[in-house]
């Protein structure tokens, strides 16, 4: 059994550097990518397809449903990070309010603080494992790219590596 992490394909906002909201689609460019995921994976042995509730990553994970023809699930813990009131603002305008969203101590107005978001991603990890054991076949998780990158650095690297 293999779990594959994978970030959702582009999207017009995340090309021009704005924080994203939930309902933000693909790109023309985000769903050809998306297709050509999907008929990278149409030969391997998926069995089950994870992915969180904001549209890029649900889109991106159902080109790999259309071609794999294995399961999807939403599970909402694999959202990415909680921007609150700072969505849709392009990074250059905060960078001149001198503003730092990515800062370990900024928690954004009506958003998450990294601890919040960290402990989701940790109850995330909890629900793909618990997915993995009961999967026949490869896992696939759509998420986002904070989401990936909590993962990698609290859970799957260790201090040491």
């Amino acid at each position: 059994m293999t779990i594959l992490f994978i970030r959702h394909g582009e999207t017009d906002l995340n090309a021009a550097r704005v924080i994203q909201m939930p309902e933000t689609p693909l790109s023309a460019r985000g769903v050809k990518q998306a297709e050509r995921l999907g008929e990278r994976l149409s030969k391997a042995a998926i069995g089950q397809i994870l992915a969180s509730d904001h549209a890029r990553a649900h889109t991106t994970a159902q080109a790999v449903e259309r071609a794999c023809g294995a399961p999807l699930a939403i599970v909402p813990s694999l959202r990415e990070r909680n921007y609150g009131d700072l969505r849709g603002k392009p990074y250059h305008e905060l960078v001149e309010l001198g503003i730092d969203p990515h800062a370990h101590d900024y928690e954004p107005p009506n958003g998450e603080s990294w601890t919040v978001f960290h402990a989701r991603v940790a109850s995330a990890w909890s629900d793909v494992i618990d997915w993995a054991a009961r999967t026949e076949g490869d896992l696939v998780v759509v998420t986002h790219g904070l989401v990936l990158r909590s993962l990698v650095d609290r859970i799957v690297a260790s201090p040491d590596d």
